[in-house]
């Protein structure tokens, strides 16, 4: 099978595309013929080498995180999808024709490709971070990173739970977080006076997508580090703050991912599309940090 592989850390350019090994659906697991898949910030950290000591690979490794495509192979163990199914969720380097899913759902009928191809992780670690605040109906969250790939999910996914959303991003972005349902403000100093300005009432949970050291100044803006999580911040726990991974309780959490894209209350949001063949391109695009929704690769 065609497949991007890298055969040491680097920048994008480590990426080529070549000819690769069938991988095969272990027990629990599916295997697809890949239409399309994404690039998160994990993939392009894990390709740099940065996470090298929590995330090792073994080299040739293939990149990509989540995938859509058909089901081709059924692992044991594994009920409820058949061959031919249409499916997205997270994948074991989905940069490739094919690729087994550890965790998956079937797409909705009003998705695309491309937003299905979009959705997995960013799904997955949204819901994760959302579940670790609690009940949130009728309370007010703010987000941290909203205009991003889990961050724009996880405003729309907020919502759709009855929350309030406010959500941090560049101002270039504030009108794309207005159309998601939330009220956007510019992140960086001076966030706590903003949040009170649009918030008065203050502020009940966040969520922290950016890790961009203000994890702080969350706990002190809604006065409980159990009620603020991040997705991004490694150093979270010394302040009280849980750490959240898309891989926590994945499987229903893609489920209810689509059960809410069906019922029209999560649409994945695409930036920009890349061919398969010019995912080192797609790489760069993401790791220099202003994408709008997600970046999405075509098979």
């Amino acid at each position: 099978m065609r497949a991007i592989r890298f055969h040491q850390y680097g920048d994008p350019q480590v990426l080529t595309l070549e000819d690769a090994p069938e991988p095969h659906a272990g027990p629990g697991q599916v295997r697809i013929r890949v239409q399309a898949t994404s690039v998160n910030p994990v993939d392009w950290k894990i390709r740099a080498g940065y996470l090298h000591e929590m995330m090792p690979v073994s080299f040739p490794a293939i990149p990509g995180s989540d995938a859509t495509g058909i089901v081709d192979e059924v692992g044991d163990g594994v009920s409820g999808v058949e061959i031919g199914d249409a499916v997205f969720g997270l994948a074991q380097g989905g940069a490739a024709e094919l690729a087994v899913l550890t965790a998956w759902a079937r797409v909705p009928s009003g998705w695309t490709t491309e937003q299905a191809g979009a959705a997995g992780l960013a799904a997955a670690t949204a819901l994760a971070g959302l579940d670790a605040l609690g009940d949130i109906a009728g309370r007010t969250v703010l987000i941290e990173g909203a205009a991003g790939g889990v961050g724009s999910a996880a405003v729309e996914l907020a919502t759709a739970r009855g929350a309030t959303v406010i959500g941090t991003a560049s101002e270039r972005n504030h009108e794309f977080l207005r159309t998601l349902g939330a009220t956007p403000l510019t992140y960086g100093e001076g966030l706590a006076e903003r949040v009170a300005a649009v918030a008065p009432g203050g502020v009940d949970a966040a969520l922290d997508l950016a890790g961009s050291g203000s994890l702080a100044d969350l706990v002190d803006i809604v006065g409980d580090p159990a009620r603020v999580a991040s997705a991004a911040d490694f150093g979270a726990p010394s302040l009280g703050v849980a750490v959240v991974a898309g891989t926590a309780n994945a499987s229903a959490n893609l489920a209810a991912a689509a059960e809410l894209g069906a019922a029209g209350q999560y649409t994945p949001r695409v930036q920009a599309t890349y061919p398969l063949e010019r995912l080192a391109e797609a790489h760069a695009d993401v790791q220099g940090g202003h994408t709008r929704g997600k970046v999405v690769v075509t098979v």
